[in-house]
């Protein structure tokens, strides 16, 4: 496994999965060319470039390098490190057809050529930080922030303190806190947004 502590980003579910098997970090989809219009999305990539860095792996095909240069354009450069997947001819198992250019994406790389990819990169294997307490449902509730009546303002005042994408659903938010904080760092900051105001 190759442990990182950045957040990987992939285009899209196959190539999450794919990544998944041989790589332990956070890996977010743009949703292909989603991204151009997915706001939130962006913002939430923007987030995780400032506070622990992102490692961007598209495809090699015109649409992947379209993908990467515009969340390259988004980010300052200092937080992110690009891996090039190489290009190799195929067609991936799942499909009938091959891509338009006739290459692999990530989904249908040998797990050889992705380390292979990652090394280029300059990206070795590290020890992750291993959260030793994640934040729980427990811990929203402990704030307000889940089972009571004002929890959706609760919510979106933390998110918007966070400057956090203001449409995520309590699974979706809590993901994303473990993403950022660790649990001690987490009820810290939740204390001092909420002491200021409710």
């Amino acid at each position: 496994m190759i442990h990182l502590n950045q957040a990987v980003i992939v285009e899209g579910k196959y190539d999450k999965i794919r990544l998944s098997t041989f790589v332990d970090a956070p890996i977010i989809t743009t949703d292909g060319f989603g991204i151009f219009k997915n706001k939130e999305r962006m913002k939430l990539i923007r987030k995780l470039a400032s506070e622990r860095g992102i490692v961007i792996v598209t495809d090699s095909d015109s649409a992947g390098f379209m993908i990467r240069n515009r969340i390259c354009g988004s980010v300052p450069k200092e937080q992110v490190k690009n891996v090039y997947i190489p290009d190799v001819i195929g067609k991936e198992r799942r499909k009938l057809h091959p891509s338009k250019e006739g290459k692999l994406g990530v989904e249908g790389m040998t797990t050889e050529l992705l380390t292979k990819a990652f090394e280029r990169a300059g990206i070795f294997s590290e020890k992750s930080e291993k959260k030793s307490d994640e934040i729980t449902k427990s811990d929203l509730y402990e704030f307000g922030l889940t089972g009571t009546d004002n929890s959706a303002e609760r919510r979106q005042q933390l998110q918007k303190s966070l400057d956090l994408p203001e449409r995520m659903t309590t699974n979706t938010l809590l993901s994303v806190l473990n993403l950022l904080f660790t649990r001690d760092e987490f009820v810290k900051r939740a204390t001092e947004i909420f002491s200021n105001g409710n």
